[in-house]
């Protein structure tokens, strides 16, 4: 196992690289350049030092005459769906067209990626200057209020005795308070990714109302993608269930696939194996549609119709969400502020019109 180096830590290989390369890659073989010359170029042109020490060893590996695939297989920067087709261009004689492909279809992956990271961007940054605000106005603002308020002789209201209970805490504990949240966070989060509680976290999460579907849509989206890709270039159902096995995160996604692997090995229908209660988070058009491919020989086209119908449909909720969360978060901004405000002016006022009398 490759330990991971400063380089590549600080010069991640993003899915544009790979897109870029991939049709670089197939522009320059369709044009009668040799592989090898056409990665050795592609390696001096790219600017990512990770990226250029990957394919400097696939250029190492082509020219002593290794097939693409297995030089790529060295590589976790290439999926194993990538690598499986690949292999079969290299196999059919077909590399340039399956390179073109593929770069057809990482660049809708990365499109899909970009509009859900866009449409939620917004959101993400006014709860970011929330908390960065909150933080700020809760340990240096509101411990100077403490001694301020209690030295006035006025009554104060209800609204600015919950201020200061809070101020007071914050003067004695505020970075202890903020500290524990931080570690707590990073607790919680390095807990979530344990083999014991990462598939039932998941399948809690499939399971809350429009977050669920959310997830399950998206999920979708790159399982029938990808399964209608692999298939167009010539794997078999079982051979495109086992790379997608590979290829999904989600483990209770990850578990349907396990299962329907072994089904298609006994000769099961993939429609039918689906239809049954083991997939409950998989929807119902899934399976029918399936069954209609299966029924007419065109399995492929049905699955790139349902990843396309599930891309547009997670497009959809994404804009929505953010619509909706904009005026909400900007909502409870408000209320906040106006809140600490009339705690803060209302003794003050009172404090002069007791001056004034």
């Amino acid at each position: 196992m490759n330990l991971p180096t400063l380089t590549s830590i600080l010069f991640r290989v993003t899915p544009l690289d790979i897109l870029f390369f991939t049709k670089h890659l197939s522009v320059m073989l369709k044009s009668g350049i040799p592989l090898a010359e056409s990665i050795q170029t592609l390696k001096n042109q790219t600017k990512n030092l990770t990226l250029k020490n990957i394919l400097t060893g696939i250029y190492t590996d082509v020219e002593n005459g290794q097939s693409l695939e297995t030089a790529l297989s060295k590589h976790s920067a290439f999926s194993s769906l990538y690598v499986n087709l690949i292999a079969i261009g290299e196999k059919s004689g077909k590399l340039e067209e399956s390179l073109e492909y593929l770069s057809l279809q990482l660049k809708k992956s990365y499109d899909f990626e970009k509009k859900i990271q866009g449409a939620t961007l917004y959101p993400k940054l006014v709860l970011a200057a929330t908390v960065i605000m909150a933080s700020f106005i809760s340990l240096f603002v509101l411990p100077n209020l403490v001694d301020l308020f209690k030295s006035l002789e006025v009554e104060l209201p209800l609204g600015t005795k919950v201020l200061l209970f809070v101020a007071d805490i914050m003067k004695k504990f505020g970075f202890l308070i903020v500290a524990a949240l931080v570690i707590a966070g990073l607790l919680v989060s390095l807990l979530l990714k344990t083999p014991l509680i990462k598939p039932k976290w998941q399948k809690f999460v499939l399971s809350i109302p429009f977050v669920g579907s959310l997830n399950q849509n998206m999920e979708m989206a790159s399982f029938c993608r990808n399964m209608g890709v692999m298939l167009k270039s010539g794997l078999t159902i079982t051979e495109s269930l086992k790379t997608q096995f590979n290829a999904t995160d989600n483990l209770v996604f990850k578990g349907y696939l396990g299962g329907l692997s072994k089904s298609m090995e006994k000769g099961k229908k993939l429609s039918d194996e689906l239809s049954s209660s083991k997939y409950k988070y998989i929807p119902a058009i899934v399976p029918k549609m399936i069954g209609v491919g299966e029924s007419t020989g065109k399995l492929e086209d049905v699955f790139i119709y349902l990843g396309d119908f599930f891309e547009e449909d997670v497009d959809e909720v994404t804009k929505n969400l953010s619509n909706i969360l904009e005026p909400l978060l900007l909502l409870v901004i408000g209320i906040v502020v106006a809140f600490v405000s009339l705690a803060i002016i209302s003794p003050i006022y009172q404090l002069t019109g007791s001056i004034r009398k």
